[in-house]
């Protein structure tokens, strides 16, 4: 992406060491900061094109690795691993249950300092987007950190409103934050009945929020993964980065 460049960095947690990647403009600083909450698959590229893209409209986005718990892996092509149920089930047990909804918001706590030590990142709140599984660390991270968290976005986020103590919606009595949430079609993760739910419980919580249908499938907007919609992930762009300027730069 021109214009922009990152920066390798790690965040200790109380797990471990976090890898961190910090995308930002070119030149000075400092930039609002934006959390960006991988998907299932993980930091590859598609992930480091979506950050860079943000960091060109003017912010400084930090990419965390949160499957650092599993140990070091290199880039997962979600078209083979996602087509193959045996090899989708190991990688879920291996990566993704490693980054729990606790085990995330303590990163998150850990990466929140840490950012605010930067002298890329501007001070006072940030924002936070996640896609996938990142999609619905971002609601949480809103209802976690209501004071450090003034604007979160989720795209084709699973899980956003169901039955388990670690959904989303309730934790939308502490939300501050502006939300925004775009769904898939035919999205067993996020039914009808779901966004309904999530409706509600945002609305009761008196929460500034929009949640819209996009005409694409689960996984859209990442560039490699088998549902990518190309016009569908244009559209998310229209979406995340006026919803961010307007929180975040005031216009």
């Amino acid at each position: 992406m021109p214009n922009t460049q990152m920066t390798p960095l790690t965040v200790q947690t109380t797990d471990g060491v976090c890898p961190l990647f910090l995308h930002t403009p070119v030149g000075e600083g400092p930039w609002p900061a934006i959390l960006l909450y991988m998907d299932g698959p993980g930091i590859r590229p598609a992930m480091h094109e979506i950050a860079a893209r943000l960091a060109a409209a003017g912010y400084a986005v930090a990419l965390p690795d949160l499957f650092y718990r599993a140990g070091p892996y290199g880039p997962i092509d979600p078209k083979v691993v996602w087509s193959d149920p045996a090899l989708k089930a190991e990688h879920r047990v291996r990566f993704m249950e490693t980054a729990t909804p606790a085990a995330a918001m303590a990163d998150t706590g850990a990466i929140l300092d840490f950012l605010a030590d930067r002298p890329e990142v501007a001070p006072g709140p940030l924002g936070v987007v996640g896609y996938c599984m990142g999609g619905r660390l971002a609601l949480i991270a809103a209802g976690t950190y209501p004071d450090r968290v003034a604007v979160a976005a989720s795209y084709h986020g699973g899980g956003l409103a169901n039955d388990s103590s670690t959904s989303p919606h309730l934790l939308a009595p502490r939300m501050r934050a502006r939300v925004y949430v775009a769904g898939a079609i035919e999205d067993a993760n996020f039914t009808e009945e779901m966004k309904d739910r999530l409706e509600r419980a945002l609305a009761d919580a008196g929460v500034d929020h929009l949640i819209e249908t996009y005409p694409a499938h689960h996984g859209w907007v990442p560039r490699d993964m088998p549902a990518h919609d190309a016009g569908e992930a244009e559209h998310h762009w229209r979406t995340l980065v006026p919803l961010f300027d307007g929180v975040l730069k005031g216009g």
